[in-house]
Formats: C-alpha cells, structure tokens, sequence
C-alpha cells in the first residue's frame, strides 16, 4: 500500500510502500501523534523512515489493492 508523508514547510513528500495494512498505518501514525514521538514506519525494501511528529503535515493511506498480473479489460 502507498504511504504519503507531507511535512511542514517542505514542497515535497516522502513517498513509500508499505507492507502494512492500512489500519496498522494509521494506528501508528495516531500514536505517534499522541505521544508526540517520531513516526517510525518501514517500507517493503526493509528500508525505516522516521520523521519528527512536530513536522508532519499528512500522512495520506492509500487504498489497499491487489495487484493484477497480465492484460484485462477495465
């Protein structure tokens, strides 16, 4: 699922897969929020993105999707 990180004062955002659901996201955010401590989420290279709580602007949860394999109709 696609994860993105809007912080403050800053044109760009930090864009990444996780291999979280989006309920797991979201409650993480929520608790970094609450405790004011860094946002620590992981990406599905193993990679960890931390960000200040004091500078988040969005987190944005994208929608959860199967992936489809080969060519199909819409």
């Amino acid at each position: 699922m696609e994860v993105k990180i809007g912080i403050q004062n800053i044109g760009r955002e930090i864009v990444l897969e996780s291999a979280q659901d989006a309920d797991a996201v979201a409650k993480v955010v929520a608790e970094s929020l609450a405790k004011g401590t860094e946002l620590r989420l992981s990406d599905e290279k193993g990679r960890q993105i931390i960000v200040p709580a004091n500078v988040l602007g969005y987190v944005e949860i994208g929608a959860e999707e199967v992936r489809r394999v080969g060519f199909g109709a819409l």
